[in-house]
């Protein structure tokens, strides 16, 4: 079969005796500070109802809500029969093992926290941060596919990759379709109703179609990525992670619909 070599990239970024920056470290720093920055500049537009610095204040509660929400969400979603026997490894987010799904519930949690401290908008707030959550995905799935991790299922595809730790076969290199769909697509779809001002104007509306959004194609990647080794497949065929997005596509159209239907 056919086959790409696959970039052999350090995982380790810098090494400097004990201090170690690593690529996924910096995958998350650099989401976080652009999706911060762009966050400003949405709310700095005309018509705007969060202020730029409600975005500023923002970014130390998204960066603790999404690391811990992420961790918790791994460990109770994908791995709670390791963890209980092996607590002390919670703590070794450098190992890799963080849930999108529970990185997400630990931002929606954060923000309603901080929305009412600041006694502002609670959806409009959300809305801004549903724009540049994509921007955070794309480079954690950069990083996941320079630690060779989460790669896809075996395949005859010309751009099948050998992954150093997938086994001897060439494997869809899923990571990137993911980084492509949650990424890039999802970020112009969401900047394209965010143009459009009778939707951008609905509360709720830019939030719904990232869930729809997201939901649709993380099911849809997950027909080419590898499922998890400690849960393989479910009923059906199906995966974990496309169960745990079908509640995100039906709550993003629900909210969509509400959202449209309520008058402002």
């Amino acid at each position: 079969m056919l086959a790409i070599a696959f970039p052999m990239i350090d995982p380790v970024l810098v090494e400097l005796g004990p201090v170690v920056i690593r690529w996924y470290a910096l995958a998350y720093i650099t989401g976080l500070v652009l999706g911060w920055r762009y966050m400003i500049w949405l709310a700095g537009q005309p018509g705007s109802k969060i202020k730029p610095v409600h975005a500023d204040d923002f970014l130390v509660w998204a960066t603790f809500s999404v690391i811990l929400g992420g961790r918790i969400g791994y460990v109770l979603f994908y791995k709670p029969e390791y963890y209980i026997a092996n607590p002390g490894d919670i703590l070794k987010t450098w190992q890799g093992g963080m849930s999108f799904h529970g990185g997400f519930l630990g931002v929606m949690l954060g923000a309603v926290w901080f929305t009412r401290l600041r006694k502002i908008s609670f959806w409009g707030f959300v809305d801004l941060a549903a724009m540049v959550a994509p921007i955070g995905l794309f480079f954690g799935r950069i990083a996941n596919f320079i630690n060779s991790e989460l790669w896809g299922r075996i395949t005859d595809v010309p751009w099948g990759m050998v992954f150093p730790n997938g086994g001897p076969y060439p494997r869809h290199p899923s990571q990137l379709y993911e980084a492509a769909l949650e990424g890039i697509v999802l970020g112009v779809v969401m900047y394209l109703v965010w143009r459009c001002e009778s939707l951008r104007t609905k509360p709720g509306v830019l939030s719904g179609t990232f869930l729809a959004g997201y939901g649709l194609s993380r099911m849809v990647v997950e027909m080419f990525r590898q499922p998890d080794q400690h849960l393989g497949f479910l009923a059906a065929g199906t995966t974990m992670g496309q169960w745990l997005s079908v509640p995100m596509v039906l709550a993003g159209v629900a909210l969509i619909v509400y959202a449209k239907r309520r008058p402002v």
